[in-house]
């Protein structure tokens, strides 16, 4: 079975070696400095405020589906997620595979009041000044692509920066990367060599994931949120999730596959209030 996930990351050192070549990371420090006074808004506590915490992603292709929406917007697409009721944005940065680029998310933030995620394969401290200077107010961090130690640096680095951090696992082994201390912990449906995806996987792992997070933290209000990842489309799959734990839902083909992917969130969304209803 071929890893597709060391291919990603073999092409991602090479990627940021050349930006770094191309804008050092201290002309990055000074972008930053130069911008206005703004806390980055709180991924965390938007998922919470929302009866459904859906991270819509802006997602125009994958290495194992292709092109999902090769024309898509992301001066279009964001702000109808964002007016459907998103309780964030998921922006995929990666060029390569996914169709993505930091511009997205430029073109993005002006348009848009709720938080963004910098979706990517982040190896780097450098990243996270690309994210903060972009405008970005979260970053992913994948537990698969990094020690426990490199996870735990650049955790740290993140929230120096004033990002908040999302960390993804796949597997039990994986779980003890908590210790990191990210804000956000997410469980991929997805596993990244092979790119098959199982929704079961969130099932499985939500009660090892949950007693994991209350040794881990010091109370209630410091425990991370949990989030579900790819694979997701049914309102019911959603609502059982929530019953095992997840707060927040990452969805990107099944909205992006649509011609209009924020009217596509406001059907799913609708359909949940209906249910609500007595």
């Amino acid at each position: 079975m071929k890893d597709i996930l060391s291919e990603i990351v073999a092409h991602k050192r090479l990627e940021v070696e050349e930006q770094k070549r191309q804008l050092p990371a201290d002309e990055l420090r000074c972008r930053i400095a130069a911008q206005p006074d703004r806390p980055c808004r709180s991924m965390k506590a938007s998922l919470a405020s929302k009866p459904l915490g859906i991270i819509a992603e802006f997602k125009r292709r994958s290495p194992s589906k292709g092109w999902i929406h090769r024309d898509a917007r992301p001066e279009e697409v964001a702000p109808a997620y964002e007016a459907a009721g998103a309780a964030a944005l998921s922006v995929l940065t990666d060029e390569a595979y996914f169709g993505g680029t930091l511009d997205d998310i430029v073109r993005i933030r002006p348009l848009v009041d709720i938080p963004i995620l910098r979706k990517e394969f982040i190896i780097d401290p450098y990243q996270l000044l690309q994210a903060r200077a972009v405008g970005a107010d979260a970053v992913l961090l994948i537990a698969a692509c990094l020690t426990p130690d490199e996870c735990a640096s650049l955790t740290a680095e993140a929230h120096a920066l004033g990002l908040e951090v999302l960390l993804e696992m796949h597997s039990v082994e994986e779980l003890a990367y908590v210790q990191a201390g990210p804000d956000m912990v997410g469980i991929n449906n997805r596993h990244l060599g092979s790119f098959v995806t199982d929704v079961a996987t969130s099932f499985q792992l939500a009660e090892a994931l949950r007693a994991t997070l209350q040794q881990a933290v010091a109370g209630e209000a410091s425990m991370p949120l949990m989030v579900s990842e790819s694979g997701l489309s049914s309102l019911d799959t959603l609502q059982r999730l929530q019953a095992a734990g997840f707060q927040g839902f990452l969805m990107g083909e099944a909205f992006m596959k649509h011609p209009h992917p924020g009217e596509a969130l406001k059907t799913l969304l609708q359909s949940c209030q209906k249910e609500e209803q007595p």
